[in-house]
């Protein structure tokens, strides 16, 4: 009986314990034309990002640029390039959480040339992080999970291995995408 009743009360402490973390998910997405699932309305990162949000509990968090990106997907990538190759911080809309407040933090982001869009290093670098515990995932075509050196470097958190899922399974596969997803929570 005391083997039982101690069981219980360390699976009630770790219970009270996981309950207590604070987790953010931040995210930058777009929705409008992308490349390989033509004209979509919800962007293929905030999918992701609802999974996320739906197995941790966490705080949703969408992080937009004050100017939007234009809608064809060749003119977006033009101004993202260019955004790139001039290190630019495009100015941001204002947010309603402080990323500071919380434990751990996933950060996502479709991955452009390589690269977290600038909107994202806008945000991140107006808060101090070091410390926290960073979660990256990304949605690409190809890239693979990219922007995460840079990620450590802007952030100076400890960030974990990130996940990678293609936007067309985002868009079209879902049960495989989520269970992508629920393998990289695991």
């Amino acid at each position: 009986m005391k083997k039982l009743t101690l069981i219980l009360l360390t699976i009630l402490i770790g219970v009270s314990m996981a309950a207590e973390k604070k987790i953010l998910i931040a995210y930058y997405s777009r929705a409008d034309e992308n490349y390989s699932v033509g004209y979509i309305k919800k962007g293929n990162t905030e999918i992701i990002a609802e999974m996320i949000a739906q197995k941790t509990g966490g705080t949703l968090l969408h992080v937009e640029p004050a100017k939007e990106y234009p809608k064809s997907y060749d003119d977006c990538i033009n101004v993202a390039k260019k955004e790139l190759a001039q290190n630019a911080r495009p100015e941001i809309k204002p947010v309603n959480v402080n990323p500071e407040e919380f434990d751990e933090i996933y950060v996502g982001y479709p991955v452009w040339w390589g690269e977290m869009p600038m909107p994202m290093f806008t945000f991140l670098e107006k808060y101090n992080l070091k410390g926290k515990t960073i979660h990256p995932f990304v949605t690409h075509e190809g890239s693979g999970i990219s922007g995460v050196q840079r990620l450590k470097k802007v952030t100076g958190a400890n960030v974990t291995p990130g996940l990678a899922i293609y936007g067309h399974e985002a868009q079209n596969e879902r049960e495989k995408a989520q269970k992508k997803v629920n393998d990289w929570l695991q």
